[in-house]
């Protein structure tokens, strides 16, 4: 029976309309996942000299254990975020003589089997080789790899259990990140050392024979846990009480009305937003991708990279605008028809769309103002990035918009999922970052990083000043696509 099941999800891919299509983005998934595998294997081969680096006094498989809880509990925050959740057509098989529990099982045994997911191990296996073996032998080296492997499946069960049971909301979020704040600040204040712990732990898990048994009996508990849920909750109906009872907490904006047409149709996008999985994982992503600048201003490495801080400043000033501008059309095209034949002018749809996008770099820019803590320069880099983000890239992203004729699922996750994706995402980002990039690192060549700063603000600023105009562009583009964004957004991938 798990075979057959097998074999309907297979056929069901293949025989999508759009399987055999987007030869590109196929090809530069593919190249990238090639990339990070043999960055994950160098990585662990390179491993115990960067912990020796790091903690010269403690041995490199020492360090490793003291970390491995932080890295379990960040990898289960991600998955909670970003990990579609295991789905099958229910109905058609509950009307055939198939057992519940088949179905259930393979719901929870199908996530543990995507490959993906064993990406970790080309960077476990050559650790293990590196690290473990010399501190813990041939044995510790293989419990080591099983352990990871257990890990794997107990993150992707519990992760599972987590987002059914809780859903992708903001109290779940919040709540999980507190707990990971929580325990870094008990580490940072010496309150609690988790460090300390996690060294015991698998210390203990790796030396011990039976060790990797016990990593397995947790992956057993979280697939318990799961079985339980769907005890309770196997039939549709239970979940559309919770879908509607969701949607009700965030039926009304009644403070947008007041700014009229307009308002409405922002108030309209703000619900789909908070409405659907994949539009909900991409308001999460860019709340994460606030904290990127974290990774590169307080290394020394990057103080003398312009281009490379300028890339940061636009990217984390502008994360909202960036996430949500490649899709601001296409994320309305199970309905886009409809949309069109109400009683809405182009001009006002369009700057809903404007005034949105504006509203998130604006949001982006203000969370991004603690980072003025680290100098003078990231202050003049993140202002002149808000101003090219708010004068350029949104008519760049608005414009660009309406050549993307796919439509977006919203129904989807978005974590791994390059539905509705083209080559002409790819192609938008040129003008948003590689432009400004190569500006800054041209000029910081004869130490006029100044002029092109300038240049950048300068441009920022009419584009801001003359806002109607760029708009006036878009909606004459946009009407000459429209029919071609209807006849695109009817054909499902």
């Amino acid at each position: 029976m798990y075979s057959t099941f097998f074999k309907h999800y297979w056929l069901k891919s293949v025989r999508a309309p759009g399987y055999y299509k987007n030869l590109i983005v196929n090809i530069f998934v593919g190249l990238s996942a090639v990339y990070f595998l043999v960055i994950f294997v160098l990585l662990g081969f390179m491993m115990p000299r960067i912990l020796a680096e790091a903690a010269p006094k403690l041995d490199p498989a020492l360090t490793f254990n003291g970390i491995l809880m932080y890295v379990t509990v960040l990898a289960l925050l991600f998955r909670f975020l970003f990990q579609p959740l295991s789905t099958i057509n229910l109905q058609s098989y509950q009307v055939l003589p198939v057992k519940r529990s088949k179905l259930v099982n393979y719901l929870l045994i199908k996530p543990l089997l995507n490959p993906a997911n064993y990406l970790t191990l080309c960077f476990a296996i050559p650790f293990s080789v590196t690290g473990i073996h010399p501190a813990y032998g041939l044995g510790g080296a293989f419990r080591f790899v099983l352990i990871v492997i257990f890990l794997i499946w107990f993150n992707t069960l519990f992760a599972s259990f987590l987002k059914r049971k809780f859903g992708s909301s903001i109290t779940g979020i919040t709540s999980f990140l507190l707990i990971v704040a929580g325990l870094a600040a008990l580490e940072y204040f010496n309150i609690y050392s988790l460090f300390a712990l996690s060294q015991q732990v698998f210390g203990f898990l790796i030396e011990n024979p039976i060790g990797w048994i016990i990593v397995l009996v947790f992956s057993g508990a979280a697939f318990l846990l799961n079985k339980g849920f769907f005890a309770q909750n196997y039939y549709p109906e239970n979940f559309d009480r919770k879908t509607i009872r969701k949607q009700a907490e965030t039926q009304n904006f009644t403070f947008m009305e007041r700014f009229g047409k307009i308002g409405e149709i922002i108030s309209l996008e703000m619900k789909l937003v908070l409405r659907h999985k994949r539009t909900k994982n991409v308001l999460y992503t860019a709340v994460l991708f606030l904290l990127y600048g974290l990774l590169f201003y307080p290394s020394d490495m990057y103080k003398e990279n312009d281009a490379m801080l300028m890339f940061v400043a636009i990217f984390v000033t502008g994360i909202g605008m960036i996430l949500f501008g490649q899709w601001i059309i296409n994320w309305e095209g199970s309905y886009f028809d409809f949309l069109m034949t109400r009683d809405i002018d182009t001009q006002s749809y369009i700057k809903a769309n404007y005034f949105l996008l504006l509203s998130l770099s604006i949001i982006s820019f203000i969370l991004t103002t603690p980072y003025f803590l680290f100098g003078r320069d990231i202050l003049i880099n993140h202002s002149v990035a808000f101003l090219y983000n708010a004068g350029v890239n949104i008519h760049v992203y608005l414009f660009g918009a309406t050549f993307n004729t796919k439509r977006l699922e919203l129904s989807k996750g978005s974590a791994m999922n390059m539905q509705g994706v083209s080559y002409k995402n790819f192609i938008i980002m040129i003008p948003l970052l590689v432009v400004p990039m190569g500006l800054i690192g041209i000029f910081s060549l004869f130490s006029a990083k100044h002029i092109a700063l300038i240049i950048l603000a300068v441009l920022g600023l009419a584009g801001i000043v003359f806002w109607k105009q760029l708009l006036e562009i878009t909606e004459k583009q946009f009407l000459r696509r429209k029919y071609a964004l209807c006849e695109g957004f009817r054909k499902k991938e």
